[in-house]
């Protein structure tokens, strides 16, 4: 049953979300368009799925500068993972494996990181202080990312207020994983040491869809400058979501700010699920401190198993070992997201820590008829001493991977009497979420001891000040002063034709609605067709429109000419000019006069006798007059001439 607090997505109203105190907040991860690495001089933004050689690592952790291990890195230990790196020589070299000292921070990364900062309204800082960030997944090689706050306490104009910046840092990105099967975990190192800034906002939005615009804000904020990459997957979001008695939750690496929205919900339902599941519990008796739980190996018990995953694990040699969970029969199967139980909260931690990767990897009692035959749980039962009220779950594998499992069933069990555990979160496609390791501390930070601090010159700040872009909001007014309808500023927003947009519309006094229409839908429907769009410059853009600001080619042949000078590009002949263009389909100024006596010339040598309707005859004008004028003028304003022309012609019939 789905939590009480809770209705159907398309249902929630921001009432609804009030109710249960949702909190959300992002950190925004947009890589930087610079011409190397962070800290090396490796070319950036060369991504090849070829490699050279493979390298294997073992990571283990680190105390931190107090004595102590962080959570995570802990967790990372206990996964046993050989962790593969596939290297292509002209991407990586010894500095991401840490075999030599770094270089400083590129400087045209740190001037964008600058920029970035002063649009969001950060206070910038004196100076820099790089700071080692402790990673035992495999992401990077070296164990530990190398990360620096560039910028404090800012914030960005959002609705009616204002939403909180805490901080921009700038960092290294991590590796591509490639696979991740049983205890092997495949990664490719060509983003590996990629510049990439975080923008890290307090928890001040209230819903789903306030997080996602907010994101999408920062997203056209570090595209004003023109120099972020783009791209799937060169801006990832990391979303923080908590509901009142819960915790900060955060879901990792969300690639697209349209499934912000709905897996919050589900992040926002499972907390809720967890607290409910909490106070159940407690009604029957099993809290935080007698909480009670023991395993056992039940192999000679279901030898004669004809459930499928669990056959196929025992021919293979494999064990099976049950742990029983006291007083919990019935809560494995409570809903904690959409089409999801919080089952699967055991079944994702041992696949992730205990490396059991082949779903279905784990069954419990609660499921009985879509498993074991009911009679096999009465004998397990039997055979344990376990009662009714307790819940059985089982896992199959080789003896350290179940005792491991075992270990993660129990452990997760007992957060389920504290209520929501702090975890890290992986978003899935389909909204909902799953385990991905637990919420990391201070303690993976730590001092660089490899740089020194890095003063910012205030010259160099105030350099970049009086050169920053135009805030996104004050563009957004812009577009809207114009008339353009929400979808039109969505996408000149998306879109690199902001500026040469408002230049036309200024300067040239173009229709703003047909300016951004041929932008971003004509232009767009070209790129799908496989044109080299990116090869028409803005100048070139701009000398078409002026064209037809000037009469020499009609609203249709703006968006010929701009084919046609992409089906040349395509061909790779030298590129022609807009003239050329112009010249080459014959356009040109046709005085309206010209255009009305081949108009009376057709009228006259066809008459209403030789057309089925009035509108096939007007049909034919349109159609013979478009191809003897080369479409020198746009179809609504010949259609009207052509509507003259035949209200004069049946005048004179009448008259005649």
């Amino acid at each position: 049953m789905m939590p009480n607090s809770f209705k159907p997505y398309s249902q929630m109203t921001p009432d609804d979300y009030a109710a249960i105190g949702l909190k959300c907040g992002l950190e925004v991860h947009q890589q930087l368009r610079t011409r190397t690495k962070l800290f090396c001089r490796c070319p950036a933004g060369r991504y090849s799925d070829a490699y050279d050689c493979e390298i294997l690592r073992h990571m283990r952790p680190t105390l931190s500068e107090l004595g102590e291990y962080d959570g995570t890195a802990l967790m990372e230990k206990k996964t046993k993972k050989n962790i593969y790196y596939r290297i292509h020589s002209e991407t990586v070299c010894t500095y991401e494996f840490d075999d030599t000292p770094p270089f400083f921070p590129a400087e045209d990364a740190l001037d964008v990181a600058i920029e970035m900062a002063l649009l969001l309204r950060l206070n910038t800082v004196s100076e820099l202080h790089i700071a080692r960030k402790q990673y035992l997944d495999g992401s990077i090689p070296a164990g530990f990312q190398r990360t620096t706050i560039l910028g404090v306490d800012g914030w960005i104009p959002f609705k009616d207020r204002r939403v909180t910046i805490w901080q921009l840092g700038l960092e290294e990105d991590s590796c591509r994983e490639v696979t991740d099967v049983g205890h092997d975990r495949v990664y490719r190192t060509d983003r590996l040491g990629m510049p990439l800034i975080e923008v890290v906002t307090g928890p001040d939005m209230r819903t789903p869809q306030e997080t996602a615009e907010v994101g999408e804000i920062i997203r056209r904020l570090c595209r004003s400058t023109g120099k972020v990459r783009t791209g799937y997957g060169a801006a990832r979001q990391d979303t923080n979501v908590s509901v009142r008695g819960g915790t900060r939750i955060e879901i990792k690496g969300v690639p697209q700010l349209g499934r912000i929205p709905r897996l919050i919900y589900n992040e926002a339902m499972r907390q809720c699920a967890l607290l409910e599941i909490r106070d159940e519990l407690r009604k029957r008796g099993v809290t935080e401190d007698s909480f009670t739980q023991f395993s056992a190996d039940v192999t000679s018990i279901v030898a004669r198993t004809h459930y499928g995953p669990m056959r196929e694990a025992l021919d293979a040699g494999m064990i099976v070992k049950c742990v029983v969970l006291r007083g919990f029969a019935g809560i494995l199967n409570r809903q904690t997201q959409e089409d999801t139980t919080f089952a699967k909260e055991f079944s994702d931690r041992i696949r992730v820590i205990s490396c059991l990767t082949s779903l279905p990897n784990m069954v419990h009692s609660d499921m009985a008829s879509e498993s074991l035959y009911g009679k096999d749980w009465k004998r397990i039962r039997k055979r344990l001493s376990a009662e009714s009220g307790d819940a059985l779950v089982l896992v199959w594998g080789d003896e350290v991977d179940t005792k491991s499992a075992c270990e993660e069933i129990s452990i997760r069990a007992h957060e389920a009497t504290v209520g929501v555990p702090s975890d890290t979160r992986q978003g899935l496609k389909d909204g909902t979420n799953g385990f991905e390791r637990v919420l990391p501390g201070a303690e993976r930070m730590y001092p660089d001891t490899d740089l020194p601090p890095i003063a910012i010159d205030p010259v160099r700040v105030e350099r970049i000040r009086n050169e920053l872009p135009a805030y996104v909001w004050d563009v957004d007014r812009r577009y809207r002063d114009c008339g353009l309808s929400d979808e039109l500023v969505f996408a000149l927003h998306r879109s690199s034709y902001g500026e040469v947009f408002l230049r036309i519309v200024d300067e040239l006094g173009c229709d703003p609605v047909f300016v951004a229409v041929v932008l971003c839908q004509c232009v767009k429907s070209m790129r799908r067709q496989g044109l080299p769009v990116e090869q028409v410059k803005d100048t070139e853009l701009f000398e078409i429109f002026r064209a037809h600001s000037e009469d020499r080619c009609g609203r249709d042949g703006v968006v010929q000419v701009i084919r046609t000078l992409l089906l040349e590009a395509e061909q790779g002949t030298e590129a022609p000019r807009v003239d050329e263009a112009l010249s080459s389909l014959r356009y040109g100024a046709v005085p309206r006069t010209e255009i009305e006596r081949e108009l009376s010339v057709l009228i006259n040598a066809e008459g209403s006798d030789c057309f089925r309707s009035a509108a096939a005859r007007k049909r034919y004008l349109m159609g013979t007059l478009k191809q003897k004028l080369r479409r020198t003028i746009d179809g609504a304003a010949l259609a009207e001439l052509v509507r003259e022309g035949l209200d004069r012609d049946t005048v004179r019939a009448k008259a005649g």
